[in-house]
């Protein structure tokens, strides 16, 4: 992993954060986005909502996705075919993305010791911005991690 100080690369679609459009979407039209985390100007004020709103890592809310009769991407319970309500989880992994974290920063969501989903968070803000040839010197010191987090809903 090429380092340059404090400044994390970036890999990808810098509009998007290479999330799915549909899930962006649901994001930035979300109440919970455009009018609660629109306040929230640092980074410490973000990972105490984490704290507070993050139960799951999934990109819907329970119970918000109508997949009865679907097929395909909208058959099953994971994928972004029929979308839902956008999760928590997904509107806190964007505004960390807003606020440009630094290397600093994303190493404390990876090392907090407070809830599973403030690291669960920082994982998947490297999965979808880091470059690929970085992702493994990011997961590695990971791999044999035992403490345990819900992914699913």
């Amino acid at each position: 992993m090429a380092k340059k100080g404090n400044t994390l690369p970036f890999w990808g679609n810098e509009n998007t954060m290479n999330l799915n459009s549909l899930v962006l979407t649901n994001i930035q039209s979300s109440p919970y986005f455009k009018n609660g985390l629109i306040k929230l100007k640092t980074y410490h004020e973000v990972i105490d909502e984490i704290y507070y709103k993050v139960d799951h890592l999934e990109p819907w809310e329970r119970g918000s996705r109508q997949t009865a009769g679907q097929v395909g991407m909208c058959g099953g319970v994971r994928g972004v075919g029929c979308g839902g309500i956008v999760s928590s989880a997904y509107c806190l992994l964007f505004k960390l993305y807003t606020l440009k974290l630094t290397r600093k920063q994303l190493n404390g969501l990876l090392t907090h010791t407070d809830s599973p989903f403030i690291r669960g968070l920082g994982f998947m803000f490297i999965r979808y911005t880091a470059p690929p040839s970085d992702l493994f010197d990011w997961f590695e010191p990971y791999l044999n991690d035992e403490e345990v987090c819900t992914i699913e809903i």
